[in-house]
């Protein structure tokens, strides 16, 4: 049997994709990261596929094309929910201060830790290594989120979103400084996000009053296609290209903010709201399928035994415990008391996985098992699992309790009701004393 004929890769792809619309069922119900199974049902391909194809396929090279397309319709599907205004300034800000302090201690921590534990890797690798392990996933955290206030949903969004690009921004400064030629220092990487900053605006701007005047009804894909564009070719002049995705998003989303007063005169509003609602079921679509083809592939490329390693737990121990220590302070700093379950919800996913096949050659460590990269992500996955849960048990107890105080509460009125009826009814049947004596009394004194 020929199991990577066209037909039977035609039979696999649409299997996979309906039992991805299935998990996502299961994760609705159960709070299990619909990842999780994603990644479970590639490593059963796996023996699967060395059944009945003995030789080793090398999945690498799909893996980053769909990692990297999957991250731009993800990162595109979170800026197109977000809303720029006045009272959500602090929020951003406080999501961005996380983020940032978080991806940093983080990445610090971890760097030490594998430099101390990983034979023959100098700092410089340790960090480059420890950046993917300390980036939120913000395709695992985006659809767990769902069922959270709107407040801390609106935070994670922001935070996954935030830790995305700059852990993205931080990995290739860090690859750049493996190249004395391309190390751009300090000021040049403020140069290059100022730069990527006007870009993404212009680009915008642009698409924007080119795209409301075309009127073919089949432009979204060729809007996709231009956005791919811009990200590939900002990337082969160094930019931080993900960037331009994501302002393009927030402009779509806010164009009254972009356009105000007298500028208003260049948009049609009808045909812009057309396009960012047609757009936004066909980014959350199509990171729908690329996320479910990038888990299943990346379960297909992993070495489960590696997770039977001694050194791989330890490694992996300390650098979980370092993220969640560093994300209780930080917590606790800008958001105060109620830190449940935001604490917890810190999974590692398709950035971790994309941006570690992305080590150059010259900066891999031979000793670093791709085990630690797998029991990272399970266990911080394992972790917002368990969070959720119990924050939907929590949920459910505390409506249970509002429902039983509204019903006992309406009880004692309708009570309270009943026996003023009762009372009222007596009073109109049975005559008072008073009258009664005073009927009596004027009964008495006539002649």
């Amino acid at each position: 049997m020929d199991i990577l004929s066209s037909y039977n890769l035609i039979i696999e792809a649409s299997i996979i994709v309906i039992l991805s619309f299935w998990f996502n069922g299961i994760s609705k119900r159960t709070n299990i990261p619909s990842v999780l199974m994603l990644i479970v049902l590639g490593i059963i391909l796996q023996y699967v596929l060395k059944y009945f194809v003995p030789e080793a396929l090398d999945f690498s090279g799909g893996l980053e094309i769909l990692g990297i397309v999957g991250l731009i319709m993800i990162v595109l599907e979170a800026a197109l929910e977000l809303e720029l205004k006045k009272e959500k300034i602090v929020p951003i800000l406080k999501s961005m201060a996380v983020a940032l302090l978080g991806l940093l201690g983080s990445a610090y921590v971890a760097a030490l830790v594998l430099h101390q534990f990983i034979e023959n890797m100098s700092m410089q690798s340790a960090w480059l290594y420890a950046t993917p392990l300390s980036i939120l996933s913000s395709a695992i955290i985006i659809p767990s989120v769902s069922g959270l206030s709107a407040d801390k949903k609106e935070f994670h969004i922001y935070e996954s979103t935030f830790s995305d690009i700059m852990g993205i921004m931080l990995f290739y400064y860090l690859i750049g400084g493996l190249n004395p030629a391309e190390d751009m220092g300090i000021t040049g990487f403020a140069g290059n996000l100022v730069l990527t900053l006007l870009i993404g605006l212009v680009a915008s701007y642009a698409i924007i009053l080119i795209f409301q005047q075309i009127k073919s009804q089949a432009k979204l894909f060729l809007l996709i296609a231009v956005l791919l564009l811009l990200y590939a070719i900002g990337k082969k002049f160094h930019l931080s290209s993900l960037i331009i995705i994501l302002i393009f998003g927030l402009v779509i989303a806010n164009v009254k903010l972009f356009f105000p007063g007298k500028m208003a005169v260049f948009i049609e509003e009808q045909k812009l709201n057309q396009i960012y609602h047609e757009l936004h079921i066909i980014t959350l679509e199509t990171a729908f399928v690329v996320r479910t083809f990038f888990f299943v592939v990346f379960g297909l490329s992993i070495a489960v035994t590696s997770l039977l390693s001694l050194n791989v737990a330890l490694v992996s121990l300390l650098i979980l415990a370092s993220i969640y220590i560093i994300r209780f302070v930080l917590l606790k700093v800008f958001l105060g008391k109620d830190i449940r379950p935001q604490l917890f919800v810190a999974p590692r996913g398709l950035i971790t996985v994309l941006l570690f096949y992305a080590i150059p050659a010259e900066a891999q460590v031979v000793h670093f098992e791709s085990g630690i990269l797998l029991f990272v992500i399970i266990a911080t996955s394992l972790v917002m699992t368990w969070a959720m849960i119990k924050d939907k048990k929590k949920m459910n107890t505390l409506l249970d309790a509002i429902d039983t105080e509204y019903t006992e509460r309406n009880h004692a009125e309708d009570q309270a009701l009943a026996a003023d009826a009762t009372s009222m009814s007596s009073e109109k049947i049975t005559p008072k004393p008073e009258q009664t004596g005073s009927t009596d009394a004027n009964t008495n004194d006539q002649p």
